[in-house]
């Protein structure tokens, strides 16, 4: 029979004679010892720079990701525009699930055009269509230029349309090197330029006009056979923004169906301030209380808890930045939500914990033995919390769906935080032997 050493036993009172042993997770019928041993100063020391180098990222690196998260605010923090466009089925162009969806690209494709960062662009419905624009300067222009059908047409002089925007490549604009005049250079692909160099050839010395949704723009007369795709339009634009504007129009492409507006909304960035300074705040006295918390009920265990929670605000707060994430109310609520989800897997690991100290364990194997019986009941948790997460994301649209990805990362990263961080610290706590008080582990 191999005895503990000493220095390294919590035992509890031999039982008497004809005693059966305590059952595992029942109080010990004799007192906890406490244990005794020298420090060792190298673990100790390992400890010691682990601390100093998380509160140092901590420090140094939250304001360079304040500053990020505040570049990725979403439309209910930041302020912007909500409009809601309808889809309008015509003889020739019915509204189905295929036009929403190039519709939605199109929109998408001005929007980019336009510099707004992060737009939310959802379905809602079968032929409604949700666009959301966070922090965009002119809110009347954004509005305006999406719901353009952006039809171009090339008719000759009868009136015959002999080439349309379907073959268009790309459109910039740009100023007339020679009469400083905006105009619109236009690229047509290889089955477009065989086109047009045909009506060009056929059409020499004659008009061709070409028109953008019905409104003619320029109504030049051919010179000569066009064959390399190109075109330009002048003569219409007064500034370089009106040609910018078509140019981004025909580069996105005409849209698959006729929409109309149903109802724009505008947030103003004083309430999404307000928004966020009282959210921000919520989650500084929530940590604060959840800290204060951990360390009185559980002590020692309480503060590497607290080390695990700061490792997992950095880890989540990273994550959201490198995958571009929008933070909004409903995200940041997720987030909060699921520092609570951490903190129930610690509370887990450190009740298993204090039973396995009273029935007379050595620090490390109460750990071991802490960490192997709570593992299947916070992966149960963490499941179902997932589970329900899904759930949300698929049938939920917009705000719901960020809450969901928002909860599912942070329960993830809680998982990870407790199964790996944790166990290390806690692991290391002991072999540095610094505190060997059971009651310094809440026994």
């Amino acid at each position: 029979m191999v005895n503990r050493p000493e220095n390294e036993r919590i035992a509890a009172a031999p039982p008497q004679d004809g005693a059966k042993s305590s059952v595992k997770g029942q109080q010990p019928t004799g007192p906890v010892k406490e244990m005794k041993g020298p420090v060792n100063w190298l673990e100790a020391g390992k400890l010691f720079l682990l601390v100093v180098l998380i509160f140092a990222v901590a420090v140094f690196a939250a304001k360079p990701l304040e500053q990020q998260l505040q570049k990725r605010l979403g439309l209910d923090l930041k302020g912007g525009v909500h409009v809601v466009f309808e889809a309008v089925p015509t003889p020739g162009s019915p509204v189905t699930p295929d036009s929403i969806t190039r519709l939605m690209g199109i929109f998408r494709n001005r929007i980019d055009a336009l510099g707004v960062a992060e737009p939310i662009i959802q379905k809602e419905g079968t032929r409604r269509v949700v666009v959301e624009l966070p922090g965009v300067k002119d809110p009347e222009e954004a509005v305006r230029i999406l719901p353009r059908m952006a039809h171009l047409e090339f008719k000759t002089e009868n009136g015959k349309t002999v080439l349309t925007g379907k073959y268009l490549q790309d459109a910039r604009a740009q100023l007339n090197p020679n009469t400083n005049e905006p105009e619109v250079t236009l690229k047509f692909n290889k089955e477009g330029a065989r086109i047009f160099g045909q009506v060009t050839t056929a059409n020499v010395n004659k008009r061709i006009a070409i028109y953008l949704d019905n409104k003619i723009l320029t109504n030049p007369v051919v010179q000569e056979p066009i064959t390399t795709g190109d075109a330009v339009i002048h003569g219409g634009y007064k500034t370089l923004e009106e040609a910018q504007h078509d140019a981004v129009l025909l580069r996105s492409g005409a849209l698959p169906v006729k929409v109309k507006l149903l109802e724009k909304r505008s947030v103003g960035p004083l309430l999404g301030k307000d928004s966020l300074d009282r959210s921000v705040r919520a989650g500084i006295i929530g940590l604060a209380l959840v800290f204060l918390f951990m360390i009185v009920y559980y002590r020692v265990p309480g503060i590497v808890a607290d080390l695990s929670l700061i490792v997992y605000t950095i880890i989540v707060t990273g994550i959201f930045i490198l995958i571009k994430a929008t933070l909004t109310l409903p995200g940041i609520a997720g987030f909060i939500l699921s520092i609570g989800m951490a903190v129930d897997s610690n509370i887990l690991i450190y009740e298993r914990l204090k039973e396995e100290l009273r029935a007379g364990k050595t620090l490390r194997s109460a750990f071991d033995a802490g960490f192997r019986h709570a593992i299947r009941t916070i992966l149960d948790c963490n499941a179902n919390t997932l589970i329900g997460a899904a759930v949300l994301y698929y049938f939920g649209t917009g705000p719901i769906r960020g809450f969901a990805v928002t909860l599912a990362i942070g329960v993830l990263t809680s998982l990870f935080t407790a199964v790996t961080f944790t166990r290390f610290v806690l692991h290391l706590l002991a072999r540095s032997r610094l505190v060997l008080n059971p009651k310094a582990y809440g026994v």
